[in-house]
């Protein structure tokens, strides 16, 4: 990893510098590493998600972990100051863990508590934290240090990452992180269809890919950003 850094920030073009990307060389191996993780492996179980499983089943998956995010969507509304969206969040959580069926039923949204996300990368950026260079994980895909200081926050704040209490820390912290890459799953499946014909209409899908992120997170981040959509780049 160390040696690719270095490389990376050895051959930085001016183009790289100009888009924030300095690590270019790198992120562009990552992002073909993850177009073909998309196409031999997300790729199919999106299909089989979207196409074969059963509308109420896969819908009372979606509920159950959209409810296992909203702990850390209340902490992060508390940490920038929105008591409101706090207050949804607690309320939807409560409703639909109790009534819901721990959160297999959506009963929030038919009483006015529809779902909204926060992470701790938007409160990071509320207190005026820059997204830094552009960076791209394997299988993740794009996460700035920004964001990226801000997942390993939301992951040691979830309560997921304490249950249950006899199991390894590190089974829970690799269980907490799959839900949480994979919250809403659905949207997911969508959007792993949505980023292959993204890319073959692109001349360059790495181009495509970077301002299509940037455009979404920065949308997300100023609260205009729909609840029910994820990022399109990752």
């Amino acid at each position: 990893m160390c040696g690719l850094l270095l490389a990376g920030c050895a051959s930085t073009s001016r183009e790289s510098i100009a888009a924030n990307d300095p690590l270019e060389p790198m992120n562009r191996s990552m992002f073909a590493f993850n177009e073909k993780f998309d196409r031999y492996v997300e790729l199919p179980i999106a299909g089989f998600y979207l196409l074969w499983m059963p509308k109420p089943l896969s819908r009372g998956l979606e509920n159950f972990l959209g409810n296992l995010d909203l702990p850390v969507v209340f902490a992060n509304d508390v940490l920038q100051g929105e008591a409101n969206r706090a207050g949804q969040a607690l309320g939807r959580f409560t409703l639909n863990t109790t009534i819901g069926i721990g959160g297999l039923f959506d009963v929030a949204s038919r009483h006015g508590l529809p779902y909204h996300h926060a992470d701790f990368g938007q409160t990071l950026s509320v207190y005026g934290v820059a997204e830094g260079p552009f960076l791209v994980l394997p299988i993740v895909g794009p996460e700035p240090p920004r964001d990226l200081a801000g997942d390993v926050f939301d992951l040691a704040i979830d309560p997921l990452t304490y249950l249950p209490t006899g199991a390894p820390f590190y089974m829970r912290v690799g269980v907490t992180s799959g839900v949480r890459i994979a919250s809403p799953f659905g949207t997911n499946a969508r959007n792993v269809v949505l980023r292959q014909e993204l890319q073959k209409s692109s001349l360059d899908p790495y181009v495509t890919m970077r301002s299509v992120y940037r455009q979404l997170r920065a949308a997300q981040i100023s609260g205009g950003y729909p609840a029910d959509e994820d990022e399109t780049g990752k």
